[in-house]
């Protein structure tokens, strides 16, 4: 199923693609679909990038009130959390990607976004802003029977994205 949607995705662009985004949330399909990114992006010899997208809740996972009572949780807090979270998301799942994108000659670029609103919002923008012409992103199809085969945020990103997505199982 997976090859017949790359011959239908395809036959559907007039250009090779350039530059592909993937989506992580470290979830095995997220981190499945990364290292499927890297062998597209190592076929076509395009570029790569691969983000995580930190949910607006972040601030509530990290509970910023107990990091600093007195600093306002408009202030330096969440930059504080975002660095932490970053440096997570290094160590856990970029690391990974980074060491197979090399051995493969893939250029890499990595990103971590806190999302001002919603997740699949946030890659959809990210991936215009950014030029890019294919979205690869795994599914996880446990969300509902309207989305049992396929994700709620893959769902989304495939129904609004200005280009390509390639959905991993």
């Amino acid at each position: 199923m997976t090859y017949e949607l790359i011959v239908i995705l395809s036959s559907q662009i007039n250009s090779k693609f350039t530059k592909i985004l993937v989506a992580i949330d470290g979830s095995k399909e997220s981190m499945d679909a990364a290292d499927y990114a890297i062998d597209v992006a190592k076929q076509y010899n395009a570029s790569l990038i691969i983000v995580h997208i930190l949910p607006q809740e972040i601030r509530y996972t990290y509970n910023v009130d107990i990091l600093d009572p007195d600093i306002p949780a408009t202030a330096t807090p969440l930059k504080g959390i975002v660095e932490l979270s970053r440096h997570e998301v290094e160590e856990k799942w970029f690391s990974k990607i980074r060491e197979k994108a090399k051995e493969n000659n893939v250029g890499l670029q990595t990103d971590v976004i806190v999302a001002t609103r919603s997740i699949v919002a946030e890659i959809v923008g990210y991936a215009e802003s950014e030029n890019v012409n294919l979205i690869i992103i795994g599914t996880r199809g446990r969300s509902g029977l309207k989305r049992m085969f396929l994700g709620s945020v893959a769902s989304g990103v495939v129904t609004y994205a200005h280009c390509p997505v390639l959905v991993v199982k």
